[in-house]
């Protein structure tokens, strides 16, 4: 076999002789050798043996194995047996040198280029972990911006579940006093997934801080006017790329007037359960926020009762399908609301992720999830 190789002509081989199968399995073991030239009949194991066995093992690279036969026709019973077991080429020993040397040829061929996928994989690897790990600080990023999921502000409990369909997000949600006897709160659905619709959104959250909320939704009065502060952010996000737009509800909870009064533009419209539980779907819909530069926005104001519930939910949650492609849908959502309307802000949220998660089975979100909770506590 050595002189075989010999007579090839490749002086830069480095050849390694066994006298049988198992000697052959051994030194793959420990050699870095990527090519495999094997007789058939050998002592131990047979080249099909030794060829299914270098095909059971995880050496980290690829080997060429070339079988030998020794008939002048071939074995073709062998043949299909060696190809079964993983073979890449034959050769009888009644070739000439220059048979030996194109399959040779070929298997070098073939090893260099699998060692140039394997860099561009390396390659693609690594450029695909930076972007996990660019889209893991985006996330965090993200979801430090949003407000602590239960929360006690002015005598109001807010209770929020945030369930990205990705690992980044196009929901944003916030809420803040605004001072002693006014809260603002703002929900937001970028239109889309993926890092596009969180860049704006986290560029929304960034811009909606407390002091900027006052200054575009409260009057020289101290009256809430939520309709400003949604007309102020279409101006600015209304651009020629109308595939940057977003839903939205806003407003302002008064204690003092015991109102909530809002805006919504193309957002779902919230529920509002009063104590008694009667519930009521508050708004009429309007445009999203940056599709229309003329778009116009009104104002909306509601009484609140105490121990009564504002609750407002994404779209994905209405969206949301079973295995049989139905959306969970408006019905179900308001049957569920009438269901927990009572029980404490905190658990409100967490009773409707699993009513959807119940839902949807085995499928995976599709769209963004958001849901928020607001109760006056009666004290």
């Amino acid at each position: 076999m050595c002189r075989l190789i010999e007579n090839v002509g490749f002086d830069f081989f480095k050849v390694l002789e066994a006298e049988d199968g198992a000697v052959a399995l051994e030194l793959l073991k420990t050699s870095r050798a990527e090519i495999l030239i094997t007789d058939y009949q050998m002592p131990r194991l047979n080249g099909v043996e030794l060829t299914r066995a270098v095909r059971s093992l995880d050496l980290g690279r690829y080997i060429h194995i070339i079988l030998i036969t020794g008939t002048e026709t071939g074995d073709y019973g062998v043949r299909a047996d060696a190809l079964d077991a993983g073979a890449d080429d034959f050769l009888n020993k009644q070739d000439d040198p220059t048979g030996l040397k194109a399959r040779l040829t070929t298997a070098m061929r073939l090893i260099d280029h699998g060692k140039e996928l394997e860099e561009q994989h390396r390659v693609l690897k690594e450029a695909n972990d930076r972007i996990n790990e660019d889209l893991a600080a985006a996330a965090h990023a993200q979801r430090n911006l949003l407000p602590d999921i239960n929360t006690d502000i002015l005598g109001a409990h807010i209770a929020s579940a945030f369930v990205p369909s990705s690992v980044v997000s196009g929901d944003m949600f916030g809420c803040f006093p605004l001072n002693d006897s006014q809260i603002g709160f703002y929900a937001v659905d970028v239109s889309g997934h993926g890092i596009r619709a969180s860049l704006l959104s986290v560029a929304i959250g960034y811009l909606i801080t407390p002091e900027f909320f006052v200054k575009s939704v409260l009057d020289e009065d101290g009256i809430p006017r939520p309709a400003r502060l949604v007309r102020e952010l279409n101006a600015r996000f209304c651009t020629d790329v109308h595939d940057d737009y977003f839903t939205m509800f806003c407003g302002v909870m008064d204690t003092q007037r015991i109102k909530v009064f809002y805006c919504q533009a193309g957002y779902p419209s919230p529920y509002y359960v009063d104590a008694q539980g009667n519930v009521t779907r508050i708004g009429s819909g309007g445009f999203p926020v940056g599709m229309f530069g003329d778009a116009d926005y009104e104002d909306g104001v509601i009484g609140v009762d105490l121990d009564g519930m504002l609750l407002c939910c994404s779209d994905g949650a209405f969206e949301a399908e079973n295995d049989e492609g139905i959306p969970f849908g408006e019905p179900r959502m308001e049957k569920i609301v009438k269901e927990i309307y009572r029980d404490p802000a905190d658990k409100v949220p967490e009773k409707i992720i699993k009513a959807l998660a119940d839902w949807r089975g085995r499928k995976p979100l599709e769209d963004d999830l958001t849901v928020v909770a607001v109760k006056r506590n009666m004290k």
